[in-house]
């Protein structure tokens, strides 16, 4: 962990008016800087080394779907958190991707400073690269604590991103397969 970023958190708290020698206080510039470090991680990895080579063959060309990803992510705005979950699915063309490497492609992106409908893209073009897919969309729906803790304090409010790729893009039916195929409970 970087001493750099610790002796900021510790300029930050001195900055806001805390007293940096108060008992809770005292390991927060560590402990600030070790979360950072996590929730920003995805700035450390690539593509290629999330999927770690973990695309099959497969004569499946039916629909793959995975809804209901869990999403922690930061603005790039005021760097305060927005959660929710991310529904992705593609049409395979001759390979499929190993499941959990779709999460782990989610989790890349969205442990970087982001904007919500960027991500949605990143995600979205990853999975398109990476299978090769006919199609691919990508739909999040995220509360934003920007939203919620300050400005306007909006508590019940979801924004809802997509992208559509390919035939999720070019086709209505298979646009509505999916949408109807992530509403099913």
């Amino acid at each position: 962990m970087s001493d750099k970023l610790e002796n900021l958190y510790r300029e930050i708290l001195v900055e806001i008016g805390e007293d940096i020698s108060r008992n809770g206080i005292l390991d927060t510039p560590k402990r600030a800087a070790k979360a950072m470090k996590f929730l920003t991680h995805g700035y450390e990895q690539d593509l290629n080394e999330v999927v770690n080579g973990a695309i099959f063959d497969s004569d499946n060309d039916a629909m793959v779907i995975v809804k209901d990803i869990e999403l922690y992510s930061m603005c790039e705005h005021h760097i305060l958190p927005f959660i929710g979950k991310v529904h992705v699915g593609y049409l395979p063309t001759g390979k499929v991707i190993g499941l959990s490497k779709i999460a782990r492609i989610v989790d890349m992106f969205a442990r970087r400073l982001q904007i919500q409908e960027n991500l949605t893209k990143q995600i979205a073009h990853a999975v398109q690269d990476v299978t090769g897919a006919s199609g691919v969309g990508v739909i999040v729906e995220a509360k934003h604590m920007c939203m919620m803790m300050r400005g306007v304090e909006k508590q019940n409010s979801v924004m809802t991103s997509s992208t559509m790729l390919g035939q999720f893009r070019t086709s209505q039916n298979t646009r509505q397969e999916f949408l109807t195929l992530i509403e099913k409970r």
